[in-house]
């Protein structure tokens, strides 16, 4: 099972994912062989307490180790939320995160992990945020890759996706961004400076003025998730503010922060090049600028920029300031990444400005509402890329919106000529694989075939031809001579014999003289030889004349030959069943 997720549109049941799908009846385990994870994202691993605890799986759960080491953060984090605050229930518990991640399996990149005796699978790095990975599964000689989430492009604190040539029979992408060519990521990140700097200023400038009350404000939020798009954005803020020596504060809400920077230090390995490069001389993840945010802070007047958690404004601290500072149309909201629907930070980005929110309450919506794209997602260009990279034979779009997955499908099927599906949730989606069953080859029949022939073309497969011994499930192929000595039997040689009929009245030996002499008029490039026991001999092909029993005026030509002459045999004796020509004596 790829992921177990949660929907963050949902306050019910159906934040879940169906399960009964696998089975609607027996334990999980007996369906599943195993659970891979591919990052730390709720979307992605909320569902896992609930999975493993609540539902009822004991099998092993593979992971990267930063995604072990964050995930039940996160997941804690989410239960506090949901749990101790909303005081929701049929949600899991404190413990039954911690047994959870018992049963978990960290792996390292580029490792192979043989789950059981036919099931492999290997990870490789995918971007988006730190542990991120894509992952192979394999059997036998087929194959799926999952990218999970992933990004095509290196930003300031992670490197770019990267899988090898694999051609898996399928490769499961996610399609986020299906319809989306990204702009340069250095123009984004002008406009986003430029908007934070611009609202902060204008506060800044009052400032010198006295403040007459709160609702005075020039203040900006940006919701994020603790890990990500908040380290990212982080150090481009932090840079810039030490660039132009400002002094408007930079707050970052949770105590995750915290947590989150220690495990940049802890896996720092994970991380871009100029990152690790100067993590001796100075600590990307160690801010100056930005300070942990109070409660109280929300209602303190002056400019300020608000980093708050969680990104999609579905609850928490980033909803909790939103609905104090929506009020004012000098605040600013920007959204730099994805919104499910259902959330607060959906409706606002589709143009609602007036939002029912808990108790029937209704939030009218003055402050600025801007969406930048910092989101790490592959966009279009970058799945085609990856398409590119991974060569699969057909490719399954998950994680998207149907009207652009079904146009990316199309593009897909265009550019590389495989089949492209987008089943719903629920539907089942049917292919077929070609298995490659992979033979070794003797190195003494591998000379000797290439000797006899031309060089073989490394793009174009070669004919060989040898005995196949099949032994404890493995194939070799090996010369018959081998074969024979190894297997200890008897050579037994094989000919094909076919009866070709002739009109010609002369006697047997004369006969055979004019079949000599036509084929060797013929038969330029091949030896053609009148042995003195009466017969031809066509390389290994044997050709004897006898008299017809009934009619003298017939000859019968017996045309004989081995296997390995199949080819000019056949030819021989349609040549001959054309008759011979006449001679003018």
């Amino acid at each position: 099972m790829l992921d177990c997720g949660m929907h963050m549109g949902y306050n019910d049941d159906r934040r879940f994912p169906d399960f009964s799908y696998i089975t609607q009846n027996g334990r999980l385990t007996d369906f599943l062989d195993c659970v891979i994870i591919s990052h730390f994202h709720l979307d992605h691993c909320g569902a896992l307490p609930y999975f493993s605890e609540m539902v009822g799986y004991d099998g092993p759960i593979y992971m990267t180790h930063p995604t072990k080491a964050i995930c039940p953060i996160l997941l804690e984090d989410y239960r506090k939320i949901t749990v101790d605050k909303k005081g929701e229930t049929n949600f899991f518990t404190s413990q039954m995160i911690k047994d959870c991640m018992k049963k978990v399996v960290a792996v390292h990149l580029h490792q192979t992990v043989q789950v059981d005796d036919e099931l492999e699978i290997k990870a490789y790095y995918a971007g988006h945020v730190l542990g991120a990975a894509m992952f192979q599964i394999k059997v036998g000689s087929e194959s799926v890759a999952y990218t999970g989430d992933y990004n095509m492009t290196p930003d300031r604190h992670l490197g770019a996706a990267w899988i090898d040539k694999c051609r898996p029979d399928l490769l499961i992408s996610e399609s986020t961004y299906a319809t989306t060519i990204r702009d340069s990521k250095r123009c984004r990140e002008r406009d986003f400076l430029k908007k934070v700097h611009e609202t902060v200023e204008r506060g800044g400038k009052s400032s010198r003025v006295s403040w007459p009350n709160s609702a005075s404000r020039w203040q900006v939020l940006i919701p994020v998730f603790a890990l990500g798009r908040a380290q990212e954005l982080c150090i481009l803020l932090e840079t810039f503010w030490e660039r132009m020596n400002l002094k408007a504060p930079i707050y970052f809400s949770t105590g995750l922060t915290e947590k989150a920077n220690h495990y940049y230090k802890l896996f720092i390995t994970w991380t871009n090049q100029k990152i690790r490069k100067t993590f001796v001389q100075r600590n990307m993840f160690e801010f100056k600028h930005i300070k942990a945010f109070d409660r109280a802070f929300a209602d303190n007047p002056g400019p300020m920029v608000v980093f708050a958690t969680p990104g999609m404004l579905h609850a928490g601290q980033s909803l909790q300031i939103f609905r104090k500072w929506a009020g004012n149309e000098k605040n600013m909201v920007i959204m730099p990444g994805y919104c499910v629907q259902g959330t607060v930070g959906h409706k606002i980005l589709s143009g609602q400005r007036k939002l029912e929110m808990e108790g029937r309450q209704i939030l009218e919506v003055k402050m600025q509402v801007e969406y930048m794209s910092f989101s790490a997602h592959a966009d279009a260009k970058g799945i085609m890329q990856l398409i590119r990279q991974a060569e699969p034979r057909n490719v399954l779009l998950v994680h998207g919106e149907a009207k652009k997955m079904e146009f990316l499908k199309q593009k897909i099927e265009q550019e590389f000529h495989v089949n492209c599906y987008m089943p719903a949730n629920g539907e089942t989606t049917t292919f077929f694989t070609n298995p490659n069953i992979p033979v070794d080859i003797s190195l003494g029949l591998l000379k000797r075939e290439t000797a006899l022939g031309p060089l073989p073309d490394a793009k174009k497969p070669k004919l060989m031809h040898g005995t196949l011994i099949m032994k404890d499930n493995s194939f070799r192929l090996v010369s018959p001579e081998q074969a024979l000595k190894e297997l200890g039997l008897a050579e037994h040689q094989l000919r094909f014999t076919c009866r070709v009929h002739i009109q010609d009245p002369r006697k047997e030996h004369e006969t055979v003289l004019r079949v000599y002499n036509h084929l060797k008029g013929i038969l330029k490039d091949y030896s053609v030889q009148h042995l003195p026991d009466g017969s031809i001999m066509v390389e290994s092909i044997l050709i004897q004349a006898t008299a017809h029993s009934e009619d003298q005026g017939t000859k019968v030509l017996l045309v004989s030959w081995t296997y390995q002459d199949e080819e000019l045999g056949s030819y021989l004796t349609s040549l001959l069943k054309k008759g011979l020509p006449q001679s003018t004596g």
